[in-house]
C-alpha cells in the first residue's frame, strides 16, 4: 500500500456505488492499493457468538445463506483469531494455510465493534501499511453505519437465525449501538432473548450536558408485549427529545402506557440521568429490580425507593432519586430476566465481580452467557443488562486509535480508564 495513503478515493468509489455494493467498493479499492488477493469484511452478527462473511461470488461457500445474487457465510467466534482482535481492538497478522499473509483489523465507531476486515497479502505488511489499513477499517464502519439506512443487506446478513413479529418490533426499539465510548465513561448493553419475546428494551443518549440510560420490561409476551414497550419507549424518546426534565419525561410516559395499553397493561423500568457537569446522577425506579455496583472490589446492591410500574395508574409522579455515581465505578442494570426462577443458580453478583477486568461489552456478553448456562439455554423471559462504567473527572476528549479508546485499564472496573475493546454486536441491535 502507498505511503501516501488517502481515503478520498475510497470514499469516492463508495458514494458511486449502489448501498448494496458500497462494501464491495471499499474491499476493491482496498485490493487495490494493497496488492491484496483477497478482501472481506466479515460482520457481527445479532448472537454475538458468530461472524458472517458477507459476499456475491458466483458460488457461495457450502452451507452459506444464499438469497438472490447475496451469500452470508457464518463463521464460529469462539476461540478464533477474529474473537481475538474484536476483544483487543488490536490488529492481528498470521500466515495463512496458503502462501499468503492474513492481516485482521477491527471495524469499530466510538468502540462499537461492528466487525473485522481481512485481507491476504503476499507479504506481511510494514508499520505503516499496517496502521493504513486500520484506518480503512475504521473507515469501513462509517461506510456500513451510513448504508445501512438504505438496505436490508447488513440486517439479513446478521440474521443467523429468522425474527419473530414480535423480534422485529423489539429490535426496532434498542439503540443503533450497543456500546459508547466517551471521556468519561463506558457504556454497553446485551438482551439475551426468550424463546418468546419477553419485552424487554434498553436505550441511551448523550448530549452536551447528560447522559440518559434507561432499562425497561413489559409484561407479557410476544406482540403484545413488544407493543406496549413500544409505548413506553417511544413515548420517552419523545419527552427526552423535547427537553423535558426527567421528572415530567416519566411521567408523561406514564400516561401514555395508562391511556394507549389495554387493561392491565404496565412496564417496570429504570431511568438514569448523569449531569456529565456537576456530575451527579438522578434515578427512577419504577417497580425494577435493583441495579447492582462493582467498587472497590465489592459488589452490592443499589437500594433504592420502590415506585408503581409505569402504566399502572395515569397522573402517577415519580420520585427523582439522588444515584451514587463516584469515579471508579462499574454499576449494571438488569431485568429480572436475570433473576428468573429456572436461573436460580445464577449469582449475578458473583459473576459481575469475577468479570471486574473485562470491558463493559464482555461483561454484558458474559452475564448473557451465564444466564444461558444457568437455564439450560431456556429462557423463561429475556434478560438485559446495561454496563455503565464511570471514569469521573469533566467532559473532555476521548483518546481513540481507530475506532476504540487507547487507554487501557489496568484492572478494569476501578481503574478509571477503558479496558481493551471486546466482542459486540455493534452497530448491530438485537441478540438473535
Amino acid at each position: 500500500m502507498s505511503p501516501h495513503f488517502d481515503l478520498r478515493p475510497l470514499l469516492e468509489r463508495v458514494e458511486a456505488a449502489a448501498p448494496v455494493d458500497a462494501v464491495t467498493a471499499v474491499t476493491a479499492e482496498l485490493a487495490s492499493l494493497s496488492g491484496a488477493t483477497e478482501v472481506s469484511f466479515l460482520i457481527a452478527d445479532f448472537s454475538g457468538h458468530a461472524l458472517v462473511r458477507l459476499g456475491t461470488a458466483t458460488r457461495a461457500p457450502d452451507g452459506s445463506r444464499v438469497q438472490g445474487a447475496e451469500h452470508a457465510e457464518t463463521l464460529r467466534l469462539e476461540g478464533t483469531v477474529h474473537e481475538q482482535v474484536l476483544r483487543t481492538q488490536q490488529a492481528a497478522v498470521q500466515a495463512g494455510d496458503d502462501a499468503g499473509v492474513h492481516v485482521i483489523v477491527p471495524v469499530t465507531d466510538r468502540g462499537d465493534a461492528i466487525g473485522l476486515l481481512e485481507l491476504v497479502l503476499p507479504e506481511p505488511p510494514g508499520e505503516q501499511e499496517l496502521a493504513d489499513i486500520s484506518a480503512a477499517g475504521h473507515a469501513l464502519a462509517y461506510v456500513v453505519i451510513a448504508n445501512r439506512r438504505h438496505t436490508d443487506l447488513f440486517e439479513w446478513g446478521q440474521r443467523t437465525t429468522p425474527f419473530s413479529l414480535a423480534a422485529e418490533i423489539q429490535r426496532r426499539l434498542l439503540p443503533s449501538a450497543f456500546t459508547c465510548e466517551a471521556g468519561q465513561f463506558t457504556l454497553a448493553g446485551w438482551l439475551e432473548p426468550a424463546a418468546t419475546v419477553g419485552g424487554d428494551t434498553f436505550d441511551y443518549a448523550l448530549d452536551r450536558d447528560s447522559l440518559q440510560v434507561s432499562i425497561t420490561d413489559a409484561v407479557g409476551h410476544e406482540v403484545g408485549a413488544a407493543l406496549l414497550a413500544t409505548l413506553l419507549v417511544g413515548s420517552l424518546r419523545n419527552e427526552r427529545r423535547r427537553g423535558m426534565d426527567l421528572g415530567t419525561q416519566t411521567r408523561n410516559a406514564n400516561d401514555a402506557v395508562a391511556a394507549h395499553s389495554a387493561a392491565g397493561g404496565s412496564v417496570t423500568g429504570q431511568v438514569v440521568r448523569v449531569d456529565l457537569h456537576s456530575r451527579r446522577a438522578q434515578i427512577v425506579n419504577a417497580g425494577h429490580p435493583f441495579p447492582l455496583r462493582l467498587r472497590e472490589g465489592r459488589v452490592e446492591e443499589v437500594e433504592l425507593l420502590i415506585d408503581l410500574p409505569f402504566g399502572i395508574q395515569a397522573g402517577t409522579g415519580y420520585r427523582l432519586q439522588h444515584f451514587p455515581l463516584e469515579p471508579g465505578d462499574r454499576v449494571v442494570f438488569v431485568t429480572d430476566g436475570m433473576q428468573e426462577r429456572n436461573a436460580a443458580s445464577l449469582d449475578v453478583a458473583a459473576t459481575l465481580a469475577a468479570t471486574s477486568a473485562l470491558h463493559p461489552r464482555e461483561v454484558v456478553h458474559e452475564l448473557g452467557q451465564a444466564v444461558l448456562r444457568a437455564t439450560g439455554g431456556v429462557l423463561r423471559d429475556d434478560a438485559s443488562v446495561v454496563c455503565l462504567d464511570w471514569y469521573g473527572g469533566p467532559p473532555r476528549a476521548r483518546e481513540s486509535d481507530a475506532g476504540a479508546s487507547r487507554r487501557l485499564a489496568s484492572g478494569g472496573a476501578g481503574s478509571g480508564a477503558p479496558s481493551p475493546g471486546a466482542t459486540s454486536a455493534g452497530a448491530a441491535s438485537g441478540s438473535r
